[in-house]
C-alpha cells in the first residue's frame, strides 16, 4: 500500500511530572513498506528506555535493507530475536543481569496485507466498521494480582517466542499500537470511540482522566487507511496468463485479428462492431513476479491516467486473462511520419507543448514517461493536415526519482542518466529536446547511440544547421533543453513550455565551450578593435622613437 494511502499519528507522554519516559516509538515509509513499532522499556529507567529506543532503531534499520528473498515473516521473527539476544548478552556482561529489557509491538503494511508481532503486554487493536479487536497476544500473567507481571520480554531471556499475527486490511480501517499506560486507563470501549481522533487525543485523554498525573508511561500510535491498495488487488487476481497467442484466438468476447508487436503481446483486436487494442502479460511473468508486477502496474496506469493525450484504456472486469484494453487510434506513429516528412516549425512547436503538457500531467501522480520519443507518439491528422498528437506505450511510465538506470531509448537518454543518476524533469527534458531535434531535422543531436553503448557527448550543432526554417529562438530552446550539462539544461517542464509560449523572452543559448565570437559577436569585435587601436598606437610610438 503506497504511504500516501496511510494516515499515521504518534505521541507519547511520561508518567507524572516526569520529563522523559520509557516508551519509544517511530513510524516510517520505505520499500514499498509502512512500519509502526511502539515499545515500553522496563526495568531500571535508563536502562529500560535505552532497550526500548535502540528496539526500535534496530528493527526499522534492518527491515529497511531486509534481504530480498527473505519473507516478511521471516525477517520480522528473526529480527525480533537478533534484538533479544544482542539485548540480553548486553546485560549479563555489563550488569550480570537482564537489565536491558522492554516490551514490543510492530506492525508492518505491504500492500493490503498487515503483518505484525508483539513481546510483552504492549498491544496492536484493529478497529473495522466501529469494532476494535485485538490483535496482539499478551505476555503476561493469568493469575488475580498478577497481571502486569510479564511472562516474555525483549532482552529479559536468551531466547525469545514473539506473538505473530497477519491480517488483510482495507479502507477506512484503523490500526492502534500502545502500550500497557494507555488501555489500563482507557478501556477498550473509550478506544474504540477515540481511535478516529488519532494517537494524541487518545493520550490526552487518558492524561486528563488520571487529571494530569498518569501513573505509566503512555504511548499511541494510530494508522488510518485511507484507501485500498487497487494494485495489489489487481495482483492477487487469478488470472490466464497465455504462453502462445495467435490470430483468431478468442479471448472473453475480443477476437485477434493482427499482432501489432514482434513479441506477440500486443494485439489488434475485434469486438462486436469495434477495434481495439489489447495487450498481453509477458509470458515470462508466469514464472517471475518481478515482471508481473510490472505488467499489474503498467495496467493500473492506463486505467488511472485519464487525459487526452493518453488513449482511453480500461480493465475489463470480468476477464479470464490478464490483459487490459486501450482505445484504437487511426493514424501513424511519429517515427514512420518522419520516413517520408519533416514537421512543420509550428507542428514541432505544439509537439513540445503537448509532450510538456502530458509531462506536467503525470508529474502530479510522481511518475514520469521514462521513454519518449517518436515511435511513441500517434499523429492523427484530419483533411485539413491540422495534426493532433497522441502518447502511448504506458509500459514505460516509473515513479520520477527512480533509478532505472538506463530504462529508456539510449538515442534520447541525457549523459547523466548514462552516469547512473536517477530519472527526473530535467532528463525527461533531455528526451523532450531531442525528439524535437529529430523531428524537425531529421538527425540525431548526438548520433544514433546503440544499446550497451557508451557514447561520448560531444556538442550539438544547431538545429538550423540542418533545417534552415529554424528560428534563433527555436534553436536555443531546443539546445538548452539537451544541453550536455545538466546545469545548463532546464530543470523544470515549466521552464522550457513558458519560452515555447513566449519565443520574445527567450535569450541566446550557448554551450560552456562556445567562444566569444559566438556568445557575444559584438562584444567581440568591440574588444578586437579596442586592442588593435592599442597596438597601433604602441607601433605609432616606437616609430616616432626610433626616428
Amino acid at each position: 500500500m503506497k504511504s500516501s494511502n496511510i494516515k499515521h499519528s504518534g505521541f507519547t507522554l511520561a508518567k507524572g511530572k516526569n520529563l522523559t519516559g520509557d516508551d519509544f516509538y517511530d513510524v516510517k515509509n520505505f520499500n514499498n513498506l509502512t512500519v509502526a513499532i511502539v515499545c515500553d522499556g522496563v526495568g531500571s529507567a535508563d536502562e529500560g528506555a535505552e532497550a526500548a529506543k535502540r528496539t526500535v532503531q534496530y528493527l526499522m534499520n534492518n527491515l529497511k535493507k531486509r534481504p530480498k528473498t527473505w519473507s516478511l515473516e521471516k525477517s520480522i521473527l528473526t529480527f525480533i530475536k537478533s534484538i533479544n539476544e544482542i539485548l540480553y548478552k548486553e546485560s549479563q556482561i555489563n550488569y550480570e543481569r537482564s537489565e536491558l529489557v522492554t516490551t514490543l509491538t510492530i506492525v508492518v503494511i505491504e500492500g493490503n496485507r498487515l503483518y505484525g508481532a508483539n513481546v510483552g503486554d504492549s498491544r496492536v487493536y484493529l478497529q473495522r466498521e466501529n469494532r476494535l479487536n485485538q490483535l496482539s497476544q499478551d505476555h503476561a500473567m493469568d493469575e488475580v494480582g498478577y497481571e502486569n507481571v510479564l511472562t516474555q520480554a525483549i532482552g529479559i531471556e536468551l531466547h525469545v517466542a514473539p506473538y505473530y499475527f497477519e491480517n488483510s486490511i482495507q479502507k477506512d480501517d484503523k490500526i492502534l499500537l500502545c502500550s500497557d499506560g494507555l488501555y489500563n486507563i482507557m478501556n477498550e470501549d473509550s478506544l474504540e470511540k477515540g481511535i478516529a481522533f488519532g494517537a494524541h487525543s487518545l493520550v490526552k485523554k487518558a492524561s486528563k482522566l488520571m487529571k494530569d498525573d498518569l501513573p505509566d508511561d503512555t504511548t499511541a500510535v494510530v494508522l488510518e487507511i485511507l484507501d485500498a491498495n487497487e494494485l495489489d488487488d489487481l495482483k492477487q487476481q487469478k488470472l490466464i496468463i497465455p504462453e502462445s497467442l495467435k490470430q483468431g484466438d478468442t479471448i472473453d468476447g475480443y477476437t485477434l485479428t493482427k499482432s501489432l508487436v514482434q513479441n506477440d503481446r500486443t494485439w489488434l483486436a475485434h469486438k462486436k462492431t469495434k477495434d481495439y487494442v489489447v495487450k498481453f502479460t509477458p509470458k515470462e511473468a508466469i514464472d517471475d513476479s518481478s515482471v508481473l508486477d510490472l505488467f499489474v502496474k503498467e495496467a493500473w496506469n492506463a486505467k488511472r491516467l485519464k487525459a487526452t493525450f493518453f488513449p482511453k484504456a480500461v480493465i475489463p472486469k470480468n476477464r479470464t486473462h490478464r490483459y487490459y484494453v486501450m482505445q484504437l487510434f487511426e493514424g501513424e506513429d511519429l517515427q514512420k511520419y518522419l520516413l517520408h516528412k519533416k514537421l512543420s516549425i509550428d507542428a514541432g512547436v505544439e509537439l513540445g507543448k503537448n509532450l510538456l503538457k502530458m509531462s506536467q500531467y503525470l508529474l502530479k501522480y510522481d511518475l514520469v514517461h521514462g521513454d519518449i520519443k517518436p515511435e511513441n507518439i500517434m499523429l492523427l491528422e484530419d483533411e485539413d493536415e491540422n495534426i493532433e498528437y497522441k502518447i502511448i506505450d504506458f509500459g514505460s511510465i516509473t515513479e520520477i526519482f527512480s533509478n532505472n538506470t538506463r530504462a529508456g531509448t539510449p538515442s534520447f537518454l541525457s549523459p547523466d542518466r548514462f552516469e547512473g543518476e536517477a530519472i527526473s524533469e530535467s532528463s525527461e527534458l533531455f528526451s523532450v529536446g531531442v525528439t524535437l531535434y529529430l523531428s524537425l531535422t531529421g538527425k540525431y543531436p548526438y548520433g544514433d547511440i546503440e544499446p550497451f553503448q557508451n557514447p561520448l557527448f560531444k556538442t550539438a550543432k544547431k538545429p538550423s544547421h540542418y533545417n534552415k526554417n529554424i528560428p534563433d529562438w527555436l534553436d536555443s530552446v531546443i539546445l538548452r533543453s539537451i544541453a550536455i550539462d545538466k546545469e545548463q539544461r532546464y530543470e523544470h517542464y515549466s521552464e522550457m513550455n513558458y519560452e515555447l509560449q513566449y519565443p520574445q523572452k527567450v535569450k541566446p543559448y550557448f554551450s560552456k565551450d562556445s567562444t566569444l565570437i559566438e556568445r557575444n559577436p559584438v562584444l567581440f569585435y568591440r574588444v578586437g578593435f579596442t586592442v588593435m587601436t592599442i597596438l597601433n598606437f604602441i607601433l605609432l610610438l616606437w616609430i616616432g622613437y626610433n626616428s
